[in-house]
């Protein structure tokens, strides 16, 4: 199963990366990819949005489910 939530504010390609890392670590994602040109995150396994739309945001990038 697959999860996109959108993401603002990521406006470089170190964004981008830091975003995409940023789920590494959390229970249930097995991988995970964010594209700084369509805003959003894709991240592959059981991980829930709310938790997922947190760790984002902790980037300092504005997530939304």
């Amino acid at each position: 199963m697959s999860e996109t939530i959108r993401v603002e504010d990521m406006i470089c390609e170190h964004c981008e990366q830091t975003v995409e890392e940023s789920p590494e670590d959390v229970d249930g994602v097995m991988s995970a990819s964010a594209d700084q040109e369509v805003e959003s995150i894709t991240a592959e396994g059981s991980a829930d949005t709310d938790t997922l739309v947190s760790i984002v945001n902790d980037t300092g990038c504005d997530a939304t489910g």
